[in-house]
């Protein structure tokens, strides 16, 4: 299961769909200055042995450069000989794919975003009931209730990971930092992409919900 075993035509379509989603959030302004980070899965996966491709750290997300992503293994260091540095959340990527056998992972960092979970982090989780979007994580109850998870957001990235392993929930395809962005995470990335914008019109219609009911809308 070694990274030469992942074919060319494996990375290819990896970078490809990390330049397209990519470019897809950039219009919606979801990588303010250089913000977020994403990632594909690629080749085989056991949860201690699998490689993906990430978005490079600091880099303008709202250009396309030969510089944009690199390779790495399940421990967050590089898969093959670069100069590029992998985002600085790589270690948080590493423990999601561990824990999910995901196949990408997304994260934007949007105002409400992290104002929800400001408003909801002494509660530790943002709660949705009824919301259409739920149905976006395959959830089909009636009136359905969920919660979705927040962890604190230290500037330590290993602290965070112990946090995702405890509050990691099944049956919700994200987690939220503390006032700094949501973590979506799919089969693939177009159910990874699915996701996140459910998330993210959750977290719009349960802010302007909670202001209806506070009288300030």
């Amino acid at each position: 299961m070694s990274f030469q075993s992942v074919t060319t035509e494996q990375k290819q379509a990896a970078l490809q769909e990390l330049r397209s989603v990519k470019e897809l959030f950039a219009g919606r302004g979801w990588f303010p200055g250089t913000s977020g980070n994403l990632s594909v899965r690629v080749g085989d996966y056991r949860p201690d042995e699998f490689h993906f491709a990430i978005t490079a750290s600091g880099k303008d997300k709202t250009v396309h450069t030969p510089e944009d992503y690199l390779f790495v293994d399940q421990t967050g260091k590089p898969a093959e000989a670069t100069s590029l540095k992998p985002s600085a959340e790589t270690l948080i990527h590493c423990e999601i794919y561990r824990l999910t056998g995901a196949g990408a992972i997304f994260h934007v960092h949007t105002v409400f975003n992290n104002v929800i979970s400001e408003y909801f982090w002494d509660r530790g989780s943002v709660p949705a009931v009824g919301v259409e979007l739920i149905k976006g994580f395959n959830i089909w109850d009636e009136e359905a209730e969920i919660q979705i998870p927040i962890v604190s957001n230290y500037a330590h990235i290993p602290s965070i990971v112990p946090e995702i392993t405890e509050r990691f929930d099944s049956r919700i395809p994200g987690i939220l930092l503390r006032k700094h962005g949501i973590y979506a995470w799919g089969a693939n990335a177009f159910e990874a992409k699915r996701h996140l914008e459910a998330f993210e019109f959750i977290f719009e219609y349960v802010y302007r919900l909670e202001l209806l009911k506070s009288g300030k809308a």
